[in-house]
């Protein structure tokens, strides 16, 4: 479970949200004898969030703090309200603004979680640092990567592959050789008087609807346009850019002989842009912000298989990483509707050798 040679005196602080993993996580670490500390992130500002969102986030370090107080350990909440705000939420807002479908996960967890957790460490001699993310820490040609968690179904190795080895070397996933329900049968014998609020949703910040949000924030993103064809003939008017995503069918509001899919989203001209299903498929893209770890992938031209969403299986392709952080990858069969915003993941075998934000869809010659 400790990375390396732990011994038993080793400081852990543990990231808890209050929900049935992390408080599991922090368990196990306290039941084999480590020293550890919980720390609960306030993320959310009365400012921009709503306020059901505000009562939530309360209630959850109330929750955390029971927790810690159950297992005899101290309960901090460290503030990142402001940095939230500023390094997540309006990128992510940003992003919709821009006809792009961002994933905030990604960009959170070594922006503002693992950075906060390593700093707050640092300052108590805690040596680790630990999550209830259901994943694993490997070596790959002497290089630490993020592996998948042994649940297929909870695997979260997607949205880790921003952390590098440096940070790896520190952390800890206590729940990455367990099942959910393993986890939930443990909460049950350590946490048997607390009752747990159901899994939050995969966008922490957002109350039932993202739009919402998006248009108050960036009022543009709501502005109505035309929906158009690849010849530009218009079907029909969209209600704002904010509410689409490359890939999306439903909810398009147009009829066609067809079924007709977004295959692009002009901010620029504040256009959608549909086509039939096949044109929703892909064989390359470019991608931005791309980070590597090279030796584990044996350098920057390699076979992999790539993750554009959480939720999908990989695909085989080929990666071939260019200048300024940009990278191209070739699918050996078509792509589904990779959705510039998203991630997409590297991985050889179950190991994540890294990835990047998809830029652009790429002629299908290349």
């Amino acid at each position: 479970m400790m990375p390396g040679a732990a011994s038993r005196t080793d400081r852990v602080v543990v990231a808890m949200s209050g929900g049935v993993d992390s408080s599991v996580a922090a368990a196990l670490l306290v039941e084999q004898g480590y020293s550890v500390f919980g720390v609960t992130f306030a993320l959310l500002d009365e400012a921009w969030a709503s306020q059901k969102l505000i009562e939530r986030q309360s209630a959850s370090i109330e929750r955390a703090r029971q927790v810690c107080g159950l297992l005899g350990i101290e309960h901090r909440v460290l503030d990142e309200r402001e940095a939230f705000f500023r390094d997540i939420v309006m990128p992510f807002v940003n992003e919709y603004a821009a006809g792009r479908t961002p994933n905030p996960c990604t960009l959170c967890n070594p922006t503002i979680k693992f950075s906060a957790l390593e700093r707050h460490a640092s300052e108590r001699g805690a040596r680790y640092i630990a999550t209830g993310h259901y994943a694993r820490v490997a070596e790959r040609n002497g290089q630490l990567c993020v592996r998948k968690g042994r649940d297929e179904r909870k695997d979260q190795s997607y949205f880790l592959y921003r952390l590098d080895s440096r940070v790896l070397k520190r952390v800890v996933f206590p729940l990455g050789d367990l099942t959910k329900q393993e986890v939930r049968d443990l909460a049950i014998r350590f946490f048997a008087d607390i009752v747990f609020a159901q899994e939050s949703q995969e966008v922490c910040f957002v109350d039932r609807d993202y739009r919402e949000l998006v248009a108050r924030l960036s009022p543009t993103a709501a502005t109505p346009g035309e929906i158009v064809d690849e010849d530009g003939t218009v079907l029909g008017t969209h209600s704002g850019l904010l509410g689409y995503t490359v890939g999306q069918r439903r909810g398009l509001g147009i009829t066609a002989g067809h079924p007709l899919y977004v295959i692009a989203i002009d901010p620029e001209l504040n256009r959608i842009v549909v086509g039939p299903e096949e044109r929703a498929f892909v064989r390359a893209i470019e991608l931005e912000h791309v980070v590597l770890q090279a030796q584990a992938a044996g350098g920057t031209d390699f076979a992999c298989a790539v993750r554009v969403r959480y939720r999908m299986k990989e695909l085989p392709a080929r990666v071939r990483v260019l200048e300024a952080g940009r990278a191209h990858v070739l699918f050996d069969v078509p792509c589904p509707a990779p959705a510039p915003g998203q991630g997409a993941v590297f991985y050889i075998d179950d190991v994540v050798v890294g990835g990047g934000v998809i830029a652009r869809w790429l002629n299908n010659a290349l």
